[in-house]
């Protein structure tokens, strides 16, 4: 099995916590099968110390399975019995509701795929949701009105598609994580196009983003690339950050239709000239800054999630000035996924128990925060819904699309 398709288990499996300082697992049906096949691409130290709810590990469980971890089925339950008794989450930030004017109505719907692990979500101009199931190799699409939910398998196993957006023809297209390329999704026809990268290095396309002229760009975070493609010749031209592991990640374009990204890999952004392809980085105050994902107000403001610090950042490209604003939850709440709605941002805190979405208004410095009623499971990534009245997200953990409708 190749390695890329197992970085899941560096981010979602349990460290086989305090004992693993001598490599040693707690006895009991099951071991076995972690010391083999939960270690069977990473070294038992590597792998996270948080733990899982009892609710959540058997989603877990299905999102290995999903990627093609070895695990008999008549053993599932086993496993996961073992998971649960032995590695309980650790304790989390609790999440700090802050009251305000704004009242929100919350609405999930579970993703029919067990361990789809759904990534991104975009709302499209017709009022639907789709969703890069990363984990089952699938775009799904949830009408919010009946609540029906279709899902579509991309024809090359193991995509692992990422970010998404559309077209003005309607296309879905995606940047497939795991297997190195740009993919397009015709929902009339139900056909998959791909368009590969002209270099091996550039094996990770993540968040993609269309500009006014119909040109697609999109970042490749561990390549630590940006890359550009015209749909129309298929031709994509890719560069490679100044600074080595910079991870390119959150993508944004300005009035001017100019490409900010920032580079979680440091305490920076970055902007890339449409014509040139020249790189340029901004410098952000605080050397533990990691900027994770990025929002644009429409004075051309940059707003990012620091997700090392537990801030809500802001930075104007054309003066140089910086500000930070703490969570409300702390700094072990992993803000992540953020969006701007009339000027007003919108981020949740992927770290907080439950999750917490928080607004933002930076014309009165004021936070405002609700619990996420399913719990969250992380939030990567989100974004306002076209008729601007609500917002979509993707709870990776929980197996959950859900939609914010603002009162």
């Amino acid at each position: 099995m190749k390695r890329h398709r197992f970085w899941l288990f560096t981010t979602m499996l349990v460290a086989v916590a305090a004992p693993l300082a001598a490599q040693e697992l707690p006895e009991g049906p099951g071991k076995d099968l972690v010391s083999t096949v939960c270690t069977s691409c990473h070294e038992a130290r590597r792998f996270t110390n948080n733990g899982y709810s009892p609710e959540d590990w058997p989603n877990v469980v299905a999102m290995m399975q999903n990627v093609g971890a070895p695990i008999p089925p008549e053993r599932v339950a086993e496993l996961t019995a073992y998971l649960i008794k032995n590695f309980p989450e650790r304790p989390k930030p609790a999440a700090v509701v802050i009251p305000g004017p704004v009242k929100v109505t919350f609405k999930s719907w579970p993703v029919p795929t067990p361990g789809s692990r759904p990534h991104d979500p975009l709302a499209t101009p017709d009022g639907l949701i789709w969703y890069s199931g990363q984990a089952a190799n699938k775009l799904g699409r949830v009408d919010p009105k009946s609540g029906k939910i279709d899902e579509f398998t991309i024809k090359t196993p193991t995509s692992g598609p990422h970010g998404l957006v559309d077209d003005k023809d309607g296309n879905i297209w995606f940047g497939a994580n795991w297997a190195g390329y740009v993919g397009k999704f015709d929902p009339k026809t139900g056909s998959f196009t791909e368009f590969k990268m002209p270099d091996p290095k550039a094996r990770d396309p993540h968040t993609p983003l269309f500009d006014k002229n119909g040109i697609l760009w999109f970042t490749l975070q561990t390549a630590n690339m940006l890359g550009r493609l015209d749909p129309r010749t298929g031709d994509v031209k890719l560069v490679t950050m100044p600074v080595p592991k910079s991870q390119p990640y959150g993508l944004v374009l300005n009035s001017k239709g100019v490409p900010f990204f920032d580079l979680f890999g440091s305490n920076r952004l970055a902007s890339v000239d449409p014509t040139t392809f020249e790189i340029h980085e901004y410098a952000l105050p605080n050397p533990d800054t990691r900027p994770r994902r990025l929002a644009i107000t429409s004075d051309d403001v940059l707003w990012y999630t620091d997700y090392s610090r537990g801030f809500l950042g802001r930075y104007d490209p054309k003066t140089g000035q910086a500000k930070e604003y703490a969570s409300p939850s702390g700094k072990r709440t992993f803000p992540y996924g953020i969006t701007a709605l009339d000027d007003v941002l919108w981020y949740v805190e992927g770290g907080s128990k439950p999750n917490l979405l928080v607004r933002f208004d930076p014309k009165t410095e004021k936070f405002q925060s609700w619990a996420i009623p399913t719990g969250g499971g992380v939030v990567r990534n989100m974004m306002a819904t076209r008729d601007g009245k609500g917002l979509v997200i993707a709870e990776s953990g929980v197996n959950r699309i859900g939609l914010v409708e603002i009162q």
